[in-house]
């Protein structure tokens, strides 16, 4: 198994990352041995992977940097890069390689403190690896510094580092930043080829696979999610059965307090199973006695870890607000493709009734309108609108239609 196989609908970025990694390594290779590198090689020291969610951004860059970091003794007699088994794909792929650094929002934004070590760390040289790669699986969330840092080290990069961003367009990334990149992107992959990997891979059963599939459009974390996770699959039905709600105000006040303290639980869910590790972990790093008492001076390190943890539960707890809205507006358009009598296939097709009965007591320009309220809610939410007044606001304007 390759470090490819389970990157779904990606069969053109994969040749041409493969053909980058091969390239990648003919460029160690000459350099251990004191010759000229290849020409015209389609390796860069610099990578950005845009696309849709769900369409597997992270993992693919992932993947590209276990290629990169292959030992499998196999190349020696020709074999591709990436093989999967090997010490340098395995820990690649879990994230623990040693030069394999992957930054990720933990707030809303990656800040200029989260960068400061890995950008100093892009220009030193492998530790045990091939190459150092620095991984940002949310590069629309690097601020104006962080940024500026970021270019700083893309800009004059040394020689074995390379830079793998993750965001999901363009337009989402500096022009300055993006100039000096590799663009791949990425598309949605087919409901039929998700189904198909979540039989494969995961061994779902192929009706379950299917619903999870299409209820999620093609979105590969949350079909796997949706079909492995009875709690998910709840808070979905739960979700769905909220249009149906909204008859009079107090029913939209309580269907968006029930929206958002859902979230607050995910969230906290989260925070429990990572929270106390983190802090264990810290405190013996520390050098915490035995009783739990912390050495003198360490204060400000604990409230800085703590202030991380923060932000990261505001995220979680914004993210799955997120996930909620995405699952209303297929709702919805699942809602107008019976209004105009579309051949487009349903996505929940579990929710049927409530879309037929939705559908005839409604016009297409009504849905219209509470498609547009579910977008206005993301928006006052990425500008820090307090979540239950963007989903109390949202539930009132589904109900007027």
């Amino acid at each position: 198994m390759s470090v490819w196989d389970d990157l779904v609908g990606q069969e053109k970025v994969c040749e041409q990352l493969d053909a980058a990694a091969r390239d990648a390594d003919a460029l160690v290779t000459a350099t251990a041995a004191d010759t000229p590198p290849p020409e015209a090689s389609k390796m860069t020291h610099a990578w950005l992977f845009t696309g849709p969610p769900g369409a597997g951004r992270t993992q693919t860059a992932r993947a590209f940097a276990a290629a990169l970091q292959c030992v499998s003794p196999d190349r020696a007699l020709g074999g591709a890069p990436g093989c999967g088994f090997c010490d340098g794909c395995h820990t690649a792929l879990l994230g623990t390689h040693a030069d394999v650094t992957t930054v990720a929002a933990v707030g809303t934004q990656i800040l200029a403190d989260d960068m400061r070590d890995t950008v100093r760390k892009s220009f030193t040289s492998p530790a045990n690896g091939r190459w150092q790669v620095i991984l940002v699986e949310d590069a629309e969330r690097l601020n104006e510094k962080s940024a500026n840092a970021v270019l700083k080290a893309v800009e004059e990069p040394a020689p074995r580092t390379v830079w793998l961003l993750c965001a999901p367009s363009l337009e989402d990334v500096l022009p300055t930043i993006r100039s000096r990149c590799r663009h791949l992107n990425l598309r949605t992959p087919s409901v039929e080829a998700v189904a198909d990997m979540l039989v494969r891979r995961d061994g779902i059963e192929p009706e379950i696979a299917a619903a999870a599939a299409r209820a999620t459009q093609g979105h590969v974390d949350r079909a796997r999610r949706l079909a492995t996770d009875e709690r998910a699959r709840a808070r979905r039905a739960a979700v769905l059965k909220l249009p149906l709600r909204l008859d009079d105000i107090g029913g939209c006040l309580r269907a968006a307090q029930e929206l958002v303290d859902a979230a607050t639980d995910d969230s906290k869910q989260l925070a429990e199973e990572i929270d106390a590790k983190e802090t264990e972990e810290l405190k013996a790093a520390l050098g915490a006695a035995q009783g739990g008492r912390m050495p003198r001076g360490t204060a400000g390190v604990m409230k800085e870890l703590e202030d991380k943890q923060k932000r990261r539960r505001t995220r979680t707890q914004r993210d799955s607000l997120d996930q909620a809205l995405t699952e209303l507006t297929g709702f919805y358009r699942d809602v107008l493709a019976l209004q105009l009598g579309s051949r487009v296939a349903l996505a929940n097709t579990d929710a049927e009734d409530a879309l037929e009965r939705l559908a005839r007591g409604s016009a297409p320009e009504a849905t219209l309108r509470r498609i547009e309220a579910i977008a206005a809610c993301r928006d006052a939410l990425d500008r820090n609108v307090a979540p239950l007044l963007a989903v109390e606001a949202m539930t009132m304007a589904l109900r007027a239609g």
